[in-house]
């Protein structure tokens, strides 16, 4: 019974996951290891006093029963619970531009030049900002295709989501995710995100059913799939910038 409650859930997920979906075939490989978050690109996130998510946190919606609210302590996590129970945690990381030279290359190549202060709200300005944007997924999803494709071997089907525009805040921004989907039947893991630039910082919303997180993810897959709505709904409403 449990092998068919992962089959048709690995089902369901493929049918709620965004049409054009890109499937990477597992290859052989000796590595078992589940590789973590990319450190290319200076990824170094803001030092912040404090959990950045009381400070932009406004509206907020859930399931019935459920509460959101900015986890106690300084990490950067949004807590989400029923009952008393902590079901998932969100993660918000904010990345200054001047220690990000690769996206610095992909907002020059967009027409933007990265020293210069500009209008974010200009319709031209937020084309350029989603090419960037656009390319920054891209580059991430190249890097977990090849990591991916090295831990998996032949167990598991690593498939990336294609960028869907959204808003962050103010902000005009892109969510994006990916699936790893057992051979056998079932989902290994599954991957949300958004990320948003204001002129000064690249900002970085991500949570996923991932055993092998310790923060930044939900314990079950389900509770993920019904909070994710509604998550999209809060980076809506965040106080950014």
């Amino acid at each position: 019974m449990l092998r068919l409650y992962h089959v048709l859930l690995g089902g369901a997920l493929l049918l709620l996951l965004p049409l054009g979906i890109k499937v990477v075939s597992p290859r052989l490989s000796k590595t078992n290891g589940m590789p973590q978050q990319p450190q290319t690109s200076s990824l170094t996130p803001k030092s912040n006093q404090g959990n950045i998510w009381k400070n932009i946190l406004d509206q907020t919606t859930s399931p019935t029963g459920w509460q959101v609210a900015a986890c106690d302590g300084n990490a950067p996590l949004m807590c989400v619970s029923a009952n008393g129970r902590r079901l998932g945690t969100v993660e918000m990381r904010v990345y200054p531009l001047d220690k990000q030279q690769n996206f610095q290359n992909q907002l020059r190549k967009a027409g933007i030049e990265p020293d210069k202060n500009v209008d974010y709200q200009n319709p031209q300005y937020q084309i350029q900002v989603s090419t960037a944007l656009n390319a920054w997924v891209n580059d991430y999803y190249t890097f977990l295709a090849k990591e991916r494709q090295g831990s998996y071997g032949n167990r598991i089907g690593f498939s990336t989501h294609p960028p869907q525009k959204v808003q962050v805040g103010k902000l005009q921004g892109l969510s994006y995710g990916f699936t790893g989907l057992k051979v056998q039947g079932g989902v290994q893991e599954h991957h949300l995100g958004y990320v948003a630039f204001d002129g000064k910082n690249l900002y970085v919303i991500k949570t996923a059913f991932n055993p092998s997180l310790k923060t930044g993810k939900f314990d079950k897959l389900e509770n993920l799939a019904i909070f994710e709505p509604y998550l999209h709904a809060i980076a809506a409403n965040l106080r950014l910038p």
